[in-house]
């Protein structure tokens, strides 16, 4: 078993990359996708014949470079590096949306934001008709209210 293994390394890099790119969907961080790359580049330098030492060296080095060069920029396009990130439903605060079902004075109606229906309620007096464009200006847990435009 280790010396078909050692024969076929690139098979084991392979898998490493395999692995390495799973494990990157549960993080989202960009740090474990680096190993992958490494372990990608010590795969296509495997298949060439190149030693097991050599290999080794090479997958440190692109995984480093990686970490360093490749990481900062998916970061930045992808994540916009802000680290006081809204995500979910804080993100809807001050977005706007129409209203698809009435929204009562004291009941709750049903607002549509990017295609997603959002249970909605409003501190006005006033019922707000189907059709009216409204603005986000809280939430309380999945129910949003908000106010006419």
């Amino acid at each position: 078993m280790i010396e078909y293994c050692l024969a076929n390394m690139w098979q084991v890099w392979a898998a490493i990359a395999i692995i390495c790119l799973i494990l990157e969907l549960s993080s989202g961080d960009f740090f474990i996708i680096c190993f992958s790359i490494g372990a990608f580049c010590a795969a296509i330098l495997a298949v060439t014949g190149i030693g097991l030492y050599w290999q080794i060296f090479i997958f440190a080095v692109c995984s480093l470079l990686s970490v360093l060069f490749v990481r900062p920029v998916a970061l930045r396009y992808l994540h916009k590096n802000d680290p006081n990130r809204k995500s979910n439903a804080d993100a809807l605060l001050g977005r706007t949306g129409r209203v698809t079902e009435t929204i009562k004075a004291g009941d709750s109606g049903y607002v549509q934001i990017d295609g997603d229906q959002w249970r909605a309620v409003t501190t006005s007096d006033t019922d707000i008709p189907t059709g009216q464009t409204v603005r986000v200006t809280g939430r309380e847990s999945t129910i949003i209210t908000v106010e006419t435009l």
